[in-house]
């Protein structure tokens, strides 16, 4: 067991398996498929999983991000990525929580806490967890996360 210490941008208590980038997550790319299909059935693709449709990010493409948490150094991409964000929670489409080593963008920090705000259950954010969270923590990984931005890696 493992512990961080981070600045809750969202506070909030989960648990979650942990998913893992160590790429810049490009938030439009990631959800795209899973907000612009949502449940329908295309062969090949399971939608209702959110999975992961950036090709560019190897960590992640193709993996299922609903329920995880998702552990990752930054948010990259359009200036949509908050509202995309706030999309995925009002949806059901959202992981468990988002998870930063470095500082959280403006754009992602908005749509967090516009899901908080406008949605019946906060997404936990924390960020300024460091670069070794990132470099212990892997995919599957128990998480718990706590309010004040304590980091509990199994």
């Amino acid at each position: 067991m493992k512990q961080f210490k981070g600045r809750p941008v969202v506070a909030g208590k989960c648990t979650a398996p942990a998913l893992v980038s160590h790429g810049g997550f490009n938030t439009l790319a990631s959800f795209q498929g899973a907000l612009q299909f949502g449940d329908l059935p295309i062969i090949g693709k399971k939608y209702q999983q959110t999975e992961c449709d950036d090709q560019n990010n190897k960590d992640l493409f193709g993996k299922p991000m609903l329920g995880k948490a998702l552990c990752l150094p930054q948010t990259i991409g359009s200036t949509t990525g908050g509202m995309i964000l706030f999309c995925a929670k009002a949806m059901g489409k959202c992981p468990a929580c988002l998870l930063f080593s470095e500082h959280i963008d403006s754009l992602a920090a908005a749509g967090a806490v516009i899901s908080a705000v406008w949605t019946d259950s906060p997404m936990p954010v924390v960020d300024c967890l460091g670069q070794e969270f990132l470099d212990t923590v892997k995919d599957g990984d128990q998480i718990t996360v706590s309010e004040d931005g304590t980091v509990t890696i199994e």
